[in-house]
Formats: structure tokens, sequence, C-alpha cells
């Protein structure tokens, strides 16, 4: 982690502590009205990185420099008159595989140790244009392969709510920064849950958009027809606000719809569910679930009733095989994605004594650059792509995938939003699950059906299980991404007045 500790800052420690807390809406609302400058609110985000971040292991490199640089532009700006976006000044912290010009770009891998990318991803390039301040690149599962962070060539993240145990994956340092409050904001990716399981069991609010609705430019490829990019945060209203900033149509990702973004902000502050129908996925619950799990998540869908909601159970019967259909297709394109680290073109080059031929060099290179998870799905995606294995595997899997996406459009014949626990446990110790590829797989169980179907979802704290965050996953279809700010938005106001305050409150003081 880049040192931060000798900046200069005249925000006192109890200001940073109350900065620091603040929500993305509470801090720009300060910004906008001069009770805060985005200097001060970014000096107390790096005093806070420096402070605990040692402990978190968050973040992967600071760019202690670029983001005052960024944040002082914004107050230069605001003085003059000019008017800037709902976020400008605010702090983030991006997952380290989006490119950002002037800072390295890794996926938490040693193959791309030091590359620094010539180009801005699009996602980035729209947070510089909404004046968001990045504060840098946080940790991640190598090449977002993962459900623990553990993955990481980088060491594993800790999740602030107890340091023995994993902060989720592969998004796990996009959602440590913000539940260690290092951030009010950060930018994760979802390929089978990697934004929504993470947030779940760190107590925080996270969404994957409808496939094709965030741009994928500049986003290190792992599953093409899976990953997506969006947001992670403490509130429903911070998750809507950057969800509205990255989203639109992009020329430069062919996978981009060319659809109006959803209004999420707006549906995120009307709360109004009565007559909505909440469906309840019968196949995502019972044995394998924790119980504190699922009660937390019937506490919640009973919440959900009282406000007015009707709740209905429906039956996805083609998503127990979504698990085994995932882990065919998403292997099968990571196989082909990073074929392009071949030792030649960018990234680490091991084994070249000038002697060495070319497939030498790239096999020396692949060997000591990929960790063993990357490996283990790169063998496992060759073998499924291979001759004669294509339409047995791949292709089946394909089907499967099919199949879930009509289980998807039955469902939402008799439901507005489909409703599930996020997880089907809190958080595990670290190390618990390194040497179980499956057990640690099954992290997903509940998250992979949206990602194979690629419509909308998000993970929402439901409550506690022995002190340990839990959430609850709410789905709807394609492009109807503002379904889910609608229902997330009236039930956190709920949940939140219920135990009278908001459940990051109860987290640990690190």
């Amino acid at each position: 982690m880049t040192d931060v500790s000798g900046i200069s800052t005249p925000v006192e420690s109890a200001r940073t502590d109350d900065v620091v807390r603040l929500t993305a809406a509470a801090t720009a609302a300060a910004i906008a009205a001069g009770e805060l400058s985005a200097e001060e609110a970014t000096l107390a985000a790096l005093d806070r990185i420096a402070k605990v971040d040692d402990a978190v292991h968050a973040f992967l490199h600071v760019d202690a420099e670029g983001a005052l640089a960024a944040a002082r532009a914004v107050d230069v700006r605001r003085a003059a008159g000019e008017r800037l976006g709902p976020l400008a000044g605010v702090p983030l912290a991006l997952k380290d595989v989006f490119t950002a010009r002037g800072m390295p770009t890794t996926c938490g891998s040693r193959i791309l140790e030091g590359w620094r990318p010539p180009y801005d991803a699009t996602v980035v390039s729209r947070l510089r244009a909404a004046d968001v301040v990045i504060l840098g690149k946080v940790n991640m599962d190598e090449f977002a392969m993962g459900s623990s962070t553990e993955n990481s060539a980088y060491g594993p993240t800790r999740n602030p709510w107890d340091l023995t145990r994993i902060p989720g994956g592969s998004s796990g340092g996009s959602a440590a920064a913000v539940a260690a409050f290092e951030a009010p904001l950060s930018i994760g990716t979802d390929t089978g849950g990697s934004i929504r399981q993470p947030a779940a069991v760190c107590g925080l609010v996270g969404v994957k958009p409808t496939y094709g609705g965030v741009s994928r430019y500049g986003l290190v490829a792992f599953s093409s027809s899976l990953d997506q990019a969006g947001p992670i945060t403490r509130t429903v209203a911070d998750a809507a606000l950057l969800h509205a900033a990255i989203a639109g149509h992009d020329p430069m990702d062919s996978t981009s719809v060319e659809l109006p973004v959803p209004p999420v902000v707006e549906a995120a502050g009307r709360r109004d569910i009565r007559g909505m129908r909440v469906g309840v996925v019968r196949e995502l619950a019972g044995e394998g679930y924790d119980p504190g799990v699922q009660a937390a998540f019937d506490a919640a869908v009973a919440e959900l009733a009282g406000l007015g909601a009707e709740v209905v159970e429906v039956s996805c019967p083609h998503f127990t095989y979504a698990m085994a259909a995932y882990y065919l297709i998403a292997p099968s394109e990571c196989s082909s994605n990073l074929a392009r680290f071949d030792a030649m073109r960018f990234g680490l080059r091991a084994g070249d004594d000038g002697r060495a031929g070319a497939e030498e060099v790239m096999s020396r290179t692949r060997d000591v650059g990929f960790g063993a998870e990357v490996k283990r799905r790169v063998m496992l995606g060759t073998y499924a792509l291979s001759s004669g294995y294509y339409d047995a595997y791949y292709g089946q899997a394909q089907k499967v995938r099919t199949l879930i996406s009509r289980d998807f459009a039955a469902a939402y014949e008799q439901a507005d939003v489909l409703v599930s626990p996020t997880t089907p446990t809190p958080a595990f110790p670290i190390g618990d699950k390194v040497d179980d590829p499956v057990a640690m797989y099954l992290s997903d169980l509940c998250t992979i059906p949206s990602n194979l179907a690629g419509g909308p979802a998000m993970s929402l704290p439901s409550g506690l299980v022995d002190g340990l965050p839990v959430g609850i996953q709410i789905m709807a279809p394609a492009f109807a991404d503002d379904r889910l700010y609608l229902v997330g938005g009236a039930l956190e106001a709920a949940l939140d007045a219920r135990r009278g305050h908001a459940l990051l409150d109860e987290a640990p003081t690190l």
C-alpha cells in the first residue's frame, strides 16, 4: 500500500471520524453547501486509509496526489460558481480490474505487476467526468476468480467486522474499503456474485446492473458474457447515484445496450411498494443455508409484506443447475480471455535468458504469473472447449442458461421482483475453504442465476448472525433496474427504522 501517513492535513482527528462516516449523498450535500471542501473530504479518507488499511488491506495502490489534485479542482470550480454533478468531490475506491491512466492495474495478479495502462476504462472516464475523486485501486481475487479475496497475489483483504474473516470476493477490497470507512463509494465487478456477495458479508448495498447497462470497455475480462461493473455503497440512495453516474450506452463496448438509463435515483427515494408482487424463490432456500441467514431473510420478507407488498412463492426449477452451468461457461470464456497474457505484449516476462524460445518464455511466465485458482479455471475451460467436448460441456451449459432465463421469465409473470438470501452463510474464517474449491464456489449459490440470465440484482443488509452481517437479494427483469432501488429503498428505510439505526453503525471500531 502507498504510504499516506506523511500528508499534511488540516482536518482534526475528531472531524476526520465524522467526515468519513458520512454517506456519499451527505458528503456531496456538505460540499455543495460549503460546509465541507472536497479537499477536506479527500484528506479525511486518506487519513483513514493510513490509520486502518494495514489491518484491513483493502488498497493495493493509493493515489494520494492524484486524488488531492482532483479534489482541489472540484473546490476551484465550486468557488467559481460552476454547476457540478451530484457526486462531485466524493471519494471512491476502484477495483483493480479497471484500467486507469496513471495508476497500476494488476487485477490482483503477478502477471500484470507494474503495468500502467495508457487509457481510462469508460467507467473511470465517467467517474472523472462526474468529478468523483478516485482514491486508488483496491484488492481483488486474481482476475476476479474467487469468493473471498484470498486468491489475490498480494495477500488477502480482511473483513472490517471481524479481521479473521473474509470480506467476500472477488470485489472484497471494494467492500472492505467502504465497510472500514475508507471511502463512501466503491466500484466492483460481478461475474457470478462478486459485488453482491461481498456487500452481503460486509453489511453493505451492492448492485449488479443489467448486463449491457454499464460499459465493460477497459474492464479486464474474466468471462465476457457475464462480467458487469456496479456500485458498492452504504445506502441504497448512494448506490443509485453511483449507478446513474457510470451507466449508459458506450460505442466502445459492443455489448453495451443503447437504451435510457433506468430512473434509479428517483426510484430509490419513492419507498412506496404497496401492491407490488414479491416472489420468494423456492429453490434458493432450505438445506445448506445457515438458520440465522434464513431467519434474517424471513424477517426481511415479513417487513416487505408489512409495507404493503404481496408476497408469493415462485419456482425456478433449473436454478439447481446454475452453478454447474456457470462453472463451465465462465472458465471456458476465461481460458480464451487470458490467452492474451503471453509475456510478449505487456506485464511479466519470466525465463527470457536470450536462449529460450517464445513458447518456453510464455509457459514459464504463466507458471509464475498465474495463481492456483486461475490455472485451475483455465485448464477446466480449455478442456471444455476442446475438440470433441465442446458440445458435451460448453454447449450443454449454454442450453441450461437458456432454461434459467425461461425460469426467470415465467417467475416475472407472477411477481414484479424476486428475493432470496444473498449468501447461504455469513463470512467464514480466512483459510477455512481455501483448500476446498467446491465449498468456496457454494458462496455464490444464490447469485449466479442473475448473471447467467443477465438481469439486475441487489444485495441489501438484512440483519446480523452471530454479530456478522448477512443480506437479502432482490432481483428484477432486464432493464428494470429501478425496481431494485424502489424495493431496496423501502426495505432499507423500514429495517433501519425498526432497529433505530443503520446496520453498519453496529460494526466494531477499527
